[in-house]
């Protein structure tokens, strides 16, 4: 059995201060398979007061300093790809058909922020003055569990580039991935106290981050309520802050569009990271006058494509809930869209798929001819579990779409791309993805409307937020 215990500190692996030990179990097997040490408030200033040095010297680097850490850091990710590939399946479940993909897209955004200091103008003139953008300071990142390696590299190059360093508190379950992570800057050999990793919880640690006076800004990735916790907390400092929350993406069906080629794309972006994504499109909107014929490509699509089980294995597109709570959660709303009015389950429903006697695993589910009013329409399930809505037109699609407390990502599909983007540009997202739904811009900004966050992350748009503009009149 595994044991995490040392954090990434000032350049230097270390003991935790922390005493807690969390027990991590496989959400495949439901066997105990690793220990991880909890850090404390101390081991949260010992990592600021490192990187609040590094600022000292680090703030005043030249693209090309920064460009070569970020190089090195790359290389050891890729020397380490297949590492990375494989804890991730093991710890939370991703399965084989996406997990590579996560970390090949999370290695790219390193590329993306060298590509970008070759061109960006942290200086410029702008009417008669000089303006000179700044680094804000040190950065607290919190990010998730469900792409770990993802968010911690781009939220943490995102702040190399703009020269700030970083203290990062990722999920306590992703501590295998977060050991490689660790091991990786290690043998990229960056300057001490530059980026700083404390496992912990986010009571305590993401608590500690929100409330500390010597961190200038917060990058966060998670929940709709955790993001207006650290909102809340950040006002007595001033923290800027940077928030992706959550999400209930709307994929509109065009009437023109071929049913038999996006229906089943339309499914594997519901399912996508089994479910377990912010931008996943687990509303589908189609038309009401296709609704039957859409009912037996889905249901079809879903029976032969849709494989639950071992993400080990290259075959299986879904697989278990990261843990029992989070596997509990989703049951609990199957259970409530069987119970709501008029819902019809199409395929899936409660317990484990046929053959599956352990692990986290959930039946591919999809309900149909569902109100958009109803609860598993307009909340966050964060499991298989897709919503096929009918609408009547164009307006009234778009209408549902954007009936939604969430704004983080949209998708659409037609033979008319014309008509597609005069839709996108009515639909209340930050993003929207057209005849493309597995698509990936890392330098386009990502983030969300209303109340799937606040600002933007990725390319020029993302270092903004990382940087302060101070204004020279001469």
């Amino acid at each position: 059995m595994k044991k995490y215990n040392q954090f990434f500190i000032n350049g230097e692996f270390v003991t935790p201060h922390g005493k807690e030990i969390l027990d991590l179990i496989s959400p495949i097997t439901d066997e105990k398979m690793a220990e991880v040490t909890l850090g404390d408030e101390v081991d949260l200033n010992n990592a600021v007061a490192a990187a609040k040095e590094c600022f000292k010297t680090f703030r005043y680097s030249t693209a090309k300093e920064r460009q070569d850490i970020l190089r090195a850091w790359k290389e050891s990710l890729l020397a380490r790809r297949e590492d990375l590939i494989n804890v991730t399946i093991d710890e939370y479940g991703g399965a084989q058909v996406f997990v590579p993909f996560s970390i090949d897209t999370a290695i790219e955004d390193l590329q993306t922020m060298i590509d970008l200091l070759d061109t960006y103008q942290f200086e410029r003139k702008v009417g008669i003055s000089t303006v000179i953008l700044n680094p804000i300071g040190v950065v607290g990142a919190i990010i998730p569990w469900n792409a770990s390696n993802l968010f911690f590299c781009s939220k943490v190059s995102t702040a190399i580039a703009a020269g700030c360093p970083t203290v990062i508190k990722p999920s306590e379950m992703s501590a295998g991935q977060t050991q490689i992570m660790m091991e990786c800057l290690a043998a990229a050999n960056i300057p001490a106290g530059l980026v700083n990793v404390v496992n912990g919880t986010g009571m305590v640690i993401g608590n500690a981050i929100t409330n500390h006076k010597d961190i200038a800004k917060i990058t966060f990735t998670g929940s709709t309520n955790v993001g207006k916790t650290i909102a809340r907390g950040a006002v007595d400092t001033l923290k800027r802050v940077t928030l992706e929350l959550g999400g209930k993406s709307p994929n509109i069906i065009l009437d023109d569009a071929d049913l038999e080629k996006v229906i089943p794309e339309a499914i594997g972006a519901a399912f996508m990271n089994s479910g377990q994504a912010c931008i996943a499109a687990t509303r589908l909107l189609v038309p009401a006058s296709k609704l039957k014929e859409v009912n037996a490509i889905a249901k079809r699509a879903v029976e032969t494509q849709q494989i639950a089980g071992d993400p080990h294995d290259s075959d299986v597109t879904v697989g278990p809930a990261v843990s029992q709570t989070q596997y509990a959660r989703v049951q609990e709303y199957i259970r409530v869209g069987l119970e709501e009015d008029k819902a019809e389950l199409l395929v899936g429903g409660l317990g484990r798929p046929e053959g599956l006697t352990k692990g986290n695993f959930t039946r591919p589910t999809i309900f149909t001819n569902v109100n958009n009013k109803m609860r598993i329409a307009q909340e966050e399930i964060f499991g298989p579990v897709l919503c096929i809505i009918p609408y009547n037109d164009e307006a009234d699609a778009i209408r549902i779409a954007n009936d939604t407390q969430y704004g983080l990502m949209a998708y659409i599909s037609s033979s008319n791309e014309e008509r597609a983007l005069r839709i996108a540009k009515l639909v209340e997202a930050g993003q929207v993805k057209i005849n493309n739904p597995f698509g990936h811009d890392n330098k386009a900004p990502f983030g969300g409307v209303k109340q799937s966050g606040l600002g933007r992350e990725y390319g020029e748009f993302g270092i903004s937020a990382y940087l302060e503009p101070k204004s020279i009149l001469e």
